[in-house]
């Protein structure tokens, strides 16, 4: 068959003796550019087979091997392939268990391949030698765009070795820590290359146990960085104090358009330095608060914000507890804010006297597409509002994810009909 350029054979019991005849078939077949052969239960010996098609095959772009039984063993099979491929551009090997040894052998291919641009490693328990050898392939490399390191064992030591090669890696445009434990020593690290580094536009530190300290070193970061646009501190631990650090960063940086705090107890207090902060910012077009144990004062802050701010066009709030007087402050923000679109407050114990409120600013509100009151408290006088308010909407589509409703009803303003919509 020489048409076929896509294979799919995700999540198959193929096995290392499968695989074999997959890897016959790569040598034959001259068209195949993807090949997915991911979580089916493949060890060593079938990566070696893979491993031995990829030295002669020069038609495959993309290869997914997650979640397959890879050991060090196998990733050094497999990339023994590559030093002879020229074709292969992405890499997948998440959650196999390769550990450090495994990461040795991929930095060592890395460092003379010159045609692979995303490697995804993550959960596959690599630790920071691990990362020391990744990092040192990355000083050489000159073609990898995107680095995924999810979910491993990469702590401040391992951190420090690859901020350093982030400080003269001028290709990688994004870097995937999520879910490791890097702390403030490692977070400091990461911000001393931020301060240098040109290139990185997309930073996750994700669930890594960052506290407010940490959170002012990438706040000082932020301040002189002009090229990041994206920071995901999700589930970190930076509170109030972390908040306000990274809103004086804001302040002055000129760059960021995504930011990610949800789940760091930034509680009123912090959301009120963000709402500081917010006045004067004039990038950031997404913000992600949600489950953050913000109140109706800070909800207040927060409107305060949107009254002035003209870039902000998504706002997520979910899971906090703004009620219904936080819901009134909103809604009082939305009678004049022309930039927010979507707007999140999914379970914020919102009753119908707050429904009431967003109903009114709804019969102003011109640019508000998306708004979310799912697991909320709102009843039927609450939902009567709403749809009132949609009579005179000039909006195309609102949607009104009201979960106390069953289905979910799509409200659309055009017809004034409301539809069913099945999720």
């Amino acid at each position: 068959m020489q048409t076929l350029t896509k294979l799919n054979l995700e999540r198959n019991l193929i096995g290392n003796v499968g695989v074999k005849h997959v890897a016959r078939g790569l040598r034959n077949i001259k068209t195949l550019t993807i090949l997915n052969l991911a979580r089916n239960e493949i060890g060593d010996v079938g990566a070696q087979h893979i491993g031995n098609a990829l030295q002669n095959n020069t038609t495959l772009t993309t290869l997914r091997f997650d979640g397959n039984q890879i050991g060090a063993v196998g990733a050094q099979r497999l990339v023994e392939g590559l030093r002879n491929n020229t074709t292969l551009t992405i890499l997948d090997l998440g959650g196999n268990r390769i550990r450090d040894v495994g990461a040795q052998h991929i930095a060592n291919a890395l460092r003379n391949n010159t045609t692979l641009t995303a490697v995804d490693l993550r959960e596959n328990q690599i630790g920071d030698v691990g990362a020391q050898h990744i990092a040192d392939a990355l000083r050489n490399n000159t073609t990898l765009t995107t680095l995924d390191l999810y979910g491993n064992n990469i702590g401040a030591v391992g951190a420090q070795h690859l901020a350093n090669a982030l400080q003269n890696n001028t290709t990688l445009t994004t870097l995937d820590l999520a879910g490791n434990k890097i702390g403030d020593i490692g977070a400091q690290h990461i911000s001393d290359a931020l301060q240098t580094n040109t290139t990185l536009t997309t930073l996750d530190l994700a669930g890594n146990q960052i506290e407010d300290v940490g959170a002012q070193h990438l706040a000082n970061a932020l301040q002189n960085n002009t090229t990041l646009t994206t920071l995901d501190l999700y589930g970190n631990n930076i509170g109030d104090t972390g908040a306000q650090h990274i809103a004086d960063g804001l302040r002055n940086n000129t760059t960021l358009t995504t930011l990610n705090l949800a789940r760091n107890k930034i509680g009123d207090v912090g959301a009120q330095h963000i709402g500081n902060a917010l006045q004067n910012n004039t990038t950031l077009t997404t913000l992600n608060l949600s489950g953050n144990q913000i109140g109706e004062v800070g909800a207040q802050h927060l409107a305060n914000a949107l009254q002035n701010n003209t870039t902000l066009t998504t706002l997520d709030l979910a899971g906090n507890k703004i009620g219904d007087v936080g819901a009134q402050h909103l809604a009082d923000a939305l009678q004049t804010n022309m930039a927010l679109t979507t707007l999140n407050l999914y379970y914020n114990w919102i009753g119908d006297f707050g429904a009431q409120h967003l109903a009114n600013a709804l019969r102003n509100n011109t640019t508000l597409t998306t708004l979310d009151l799912g697991g909320n408290a709102i009843g039927d006088v609450g939902a009567q509002h709403l749809v009132n308010a949609l009579q005179t909407n000039t909006v195309s589509i609102i949607r009104f994810l009201i979960y106390f409703i069953y289905p979910p009803v799509l409200f659309h303003t055009d017809t004034n009909r409301i539809k069913s919509r099945e999720q």
